[in-house]
């Protein structure tokens, strides 16, 4: 049985559930059982309820006490997956020395030199990975597999999205809508489900702005727009492998690597790090290629991540 140990909230963001929502759908092609092992977070919990997922609320904060132990023996784990970004030293220790594989995500943390597994999708040019064996590069990069019905080649720049991830930690939808309005570009703007601005942003918008929260399926979302205004994490790859290019503002400092080689394959424009926003290309939207940088992320990327990882997984 798989445990799926992930952190989501506010201040963490929503993408480390997502990702492992897609590994769970994989997970139950493969007839493999598994729990999600959560910190409490009512809309993480929400999202699970609605998906009947089964999961249990843990204290992840909590690196001394063993608990991880009693939810091994309670579950008969043989996989332990962290997609946290920072697994804690004593926390690793715990869960090896109960005889689980250790198998962790993106993952800089004191612990991740005890993994079995590091799989490291989203991290660019970055040296020092820790972990028995560190799986790099975009094909060990987690895709939504929806995005296989919903790929098309974009042309032009006439119809955008906003969507800067599912709790937009420092409001950059904010500034966002600011740019826009003083260049009077017109967009949808999507917010997540962890979202904590939404009574600013009603304020401020005008007739030129649709508000969207909660859709059924962000991919399909997708399929209605031209270009896209993203965050620097998984979102862009997503959009892009879709044939959406993307303009991608980094709400993280370990996100500006990401930003970076999506404009250097061709597939998207960085446009800096949310305290220091590029404006430039906004009033010039309609000279980018949309058509190229379309047809660049359609080249780039696929789906099969998954299944790549899921063998090597089942290896260590």
């Amino acid at each position: 049985m798989f445990a799926l140990c992930i952190e989501a909230s506010h201040a963490k963001g929503m993408g480390h559930l997502f990702r492992m929502l897609n590994f769970a759908k994989y997970l139950k092609t493969q007839q493999q059982k598994f729990i999600f092992l959560i910190n409490e977070n009512p809309k993480t919990k929400s999202i699970l309820e609605k998906l009947v997922i089964h999961f249990a609320v843990v204290d992840l904060n909590n690196t001394s006490s063993g608990w991880e132990s009693n939810i091994i023996e309670q579950y008969s784990i043989a996989y332990w997956i962290n997609d946290r970004l920072e697994t804690d030293e004593n926390h690793a220790i715990n869960v090896k020395n109960n005889g689980c594989k250790l198998i962790t995500f993106d993952d800089i943390g004191s612990g991740a030199r005890y993994t079995d597994l590091n799989v490291c999708g989203l991290f660019f040019n970055r040296e020092g990975l820790k972990g028995k064996k560190v799986l790099r590069g975009i094909e060990y990069l987690i895709l939504n597999k929806e995005i296989d019905q919903y790929k098309k080649l974009r042309t032009k720049a006439d119809k955008i999205l906003v969507t800067l991830g599912g709790s937009d930690t420092y409001g950059v939808t904010l500034q966002v809508l600011k740019i826009l309005k003083k260049y009077n570009i017109h967009a949808v703007i999507h917010i997540g489900p962890s979202f904590e601005h939404g009574k600013e942003l009603q304020e401020k918008i005008n007739e030129n702005y649709k508000i969207i929260q909660e859709v059924p399926s962000l991919i399909e979302e997708f399929s209605h727009y031209d270009l896209a205004i993203t965050g620097g994490g998984i979102t862009p790859f997503e959009a892009n492998a879709s044939g959406l290019p993307c303009l991608i503002i980094a709400n993280e400092i370990f996100e500006i690597p990401n930003g970076e080689f999506l404009e250097n394959i061709g597939s998207s424009k960085f446009l800096g790090f949310h305290e220091n926003i590029g404006e430039d290309i906004f009033p010039h939207l309609e000279e980018l290629v949309i058509s190229d940088m379309s047809a660049c992320g359609l080249k780039n990327f696929t789906i099969h991540a998954v299944k790549n990882i899921y063998e090597k997984i089942i290896k260590v």
